[in-house]
């Protein structure tokens, strides 16, 4: 699972990146499979750290399932808490959350933890990895779906923001080496335009991206030859360069 990128470009002196972690422990597999959990991360992705508090108003959940949540979120790393008085919220959103939080005693901030993380690859799954990833699958890509024709929907027309849905279908034939140097190439993409908050220009906003590449057929197959590639920033086919 690959870090989620914020938008902009680094100088290339300032560019560090952790190395890829596999995720390879089936506990923090099934802990992160969690629908909840997966909802509850993507919200502290988007909006920045958050109380469970602040998660349970924002996702329609208790507090009490939040706090529960996000300890076993803390437990295999994919989130930490962090300074209460450090964090740069992102919006208004974050803005509104900090001052609905109450100051009677010490608020407990989280904050998901960056990285570079992978899944095995499928020959290298139990059985009982294959039916925890399928779980996981099945809810992010539903998830995002339901997001994505949301947010299309519900844009305004006179939002400069309502065109910013870019999504291209296409094919190209590769070797698996091909295919594993194409998808480290995209992933070096996404890191070139990660940029710190503080470096972040006004009016740039979180960009959700996300890649999916599969075999179109059996390997006997010899597969639909290449053509036009479909994209829906253009509306239009384009010939492929």
């Amino acid at each position: 699972m690959p870090q989620e990128p914020g938008a902009g470009k680094l100088p290339e002196a300032e560019h560090a990146y952790a190395a890829p972690v596999e995720l390879g422990d089936l506990a923090a597999l099934r802990a992160l499979a969690q629908p909840r959990r997966q909802r509850m991360l993507e919200h502290l992705t988007l909006h920045g750290p958050a109380t469970s508090a602040t998660l349970a108003r924002a996702l329609g959940l208790n507090t009490g399932s939040t706090s529960y949540h996000l300890r076993e979120l803390a437990r295999y790393g994919f989130v930490e808490e962090t300074d209460a008085e450090k964090p740069a919220h992102r919006g208004e959103h974050a803005a509104e959350a900090r001052r609905a939080e109450p100051s009677t005693h010490r608020e407990r901030w989280w904050r998901a933890v960056p990285g570079d993380r992978r899944f095995p690859p499928r020959s290298r799954q139990s059985p009982e990895m294959r039916l925890v990833m399928d779980e996981l699958n099945h809810h992010a890509y539903a998830a995002d779906l339901d997001l994505f024709e949301r947010l299309q929907r519900d844009a305004e027309d006179d939002d400069p923001w309502a065109d910013a849905f870019p999504c291209s279908r296409g094919t190209i034939r590769l070797t698996l080496p091909e295919l594993r140097d194409f998808f480290e190439e995209y992933i070096a993409l996404l890191n070139r335009y990660k940029r710190p908050e503080s470096a972040t220009p006004p009016g740039a906003r979180t960009l959700l991206t996300r890649f999916l590449a599969f075999p179109a057929g059996p390997a006997s197959s010899p597969g639909p030859t290449p053509s036009a590639t479909l994209s829906a920033s253009e509306g239009r086919e384009a010939d492929p360069s």
